[in-house]
């Protein structure tokens, strides 16, 4: 953690004067102090940063989520153990150069964003919902294009975020495995868009259709040099099936997304869970499960990123603290 802790992060924020809209919470020294224990190729973060509720868990006020979207973002990456945060807004529209750039500037040069690729990317057919508009119902022709999502999206990135950006997620929709062509079209499809896309960033890949999973989708990040982004999701089967039939152990880097405990529906959890302030129900097995996955890539030296959300268990900010004391552990 040398290269951290030459930065102040631990000392001096409950007495420094308040400048801006919000700044960073109190500092726990305990939570210092396991932030010092843990890896520095150990990225744990959250699936966004603007949420009032966190009040006294990352910011050290209540400011409306408008505020802390476009400058909490500095206050979140003094917290000790927040060392990544999920970047959701390029999922539904591409982000100009100029806006990443304001991003890149909040945070310390050793944080590192994890970015959601455009899901036009990434569904074959767009759902039947009003947000798509005429294109409801219709083929995607984007779908799995490297030239689109390269020109959108990733090039962007690259010059916008610049060192500070960290694994790129395509994240596949629960979707018909017809309208993919089939699990082994599929593959085929997955490789060449891999291979098409620029070099320099990780790409990582998140299924949600579990009958996805399988060698020839493994082969097929094994052979571009692109990792899973393994999903605690209802949809999917534990992590530990999902790593070893996509090869998890093989990348470079691993990624994992905690998104909605086990029976869970993601309104019916936002409900449950709001301000986000605290654990409502507790999932020591899930936690242990990526503590696992986690202590597997780091004893070989690989970077891993773990991003979690508030429909995880409740609080984001109080998993990752949990899932830090799980690893800090051993």
């Amino acid at each position: 953690m040398a290269e951290r802790s030459q930065l102040d992060l631990f000392g001096g924020v409950s007495g420094a004067p308040r400048r801006g809209p919000v700044g960073p919470a109190t500092i726990d020294p305990e939570l210092a102090d396991l932030a010092r224990r843990l890896p520095e190729h150990l990225y744990l973060g959250t699936s966004s940063w603007s949420f009032p509720g966190w009040c006294g868990l990352v910011y050290d006020r209540e400011v409306a989520a408008p505020t802390l979207a476009r400058r909490g973002l500095a206050a979140y990456a003094q917290h000790p153990l927040l060392h990544t945060v999920g970047v959701d807004r390029t999922f539904y529209a591409p982000m100009t150069r100029e806006a990443l750039e304001d991003l890149a500037r909040q945070v310390p040069a050793w944080f590192r964003f994890l970015v959601k690729a455009l899901e036009t990317a990434t569904l074959a057919v767009f759902p039947h919902h009003e947000r798509y508009g005429p294109h409801a119902g219709r083929p995607n022709p984007a779908f799995l294009d490297p030239e689109q999502v390269t020109a959108a999206l990733v090039r962007p990135l690259m010059a916008g975020l610049a060192t500070t950006l960290g694994p790129i997620v395509f994240q596949l929709p629960p979707q018909p495995p017809a309208n993919l062509g089939g699990p082994a079209r599929f593959a085929m499809r997955l490789r060449a868009f891999l291979h098409g896309l620029p070099a320099g960033p990780t790409y990582a890949v998140e299924l949600r259709n579990r009958e996805l999973l399988s060698a020839d989708v493994a082969r097929a990040l094994a052979d571009t040099g692109a990792v899973p982004c393994l999903t605690v999701h209802p949809t999917m089967p534990p992590l530990a099936e999902q790593a070893r039939q996509l090869g998890a152990e093989r990348g470079t880097t691993l990624v994992v997304r905690w998104m909605l405990g086990t029976g869970q529906a993601y309104e019916a959890a936002r409900e449950r869970y709001r301000p986000f302030d605290r654990i409502v129900d507790p999932d020591p097995p899930t936690r242990e499960g990526i503590a696992a996955q986690c202590r597997t890539a780091l004893a070989s030296n690989r970077r891993t990123f773990v991003v979690v959300n508030n429909k995880a268990e409740g609080s984001a900010p109080a998993s990752i603290v949990l899932l830090a004391r799980t690893l800090a552990a051993g």
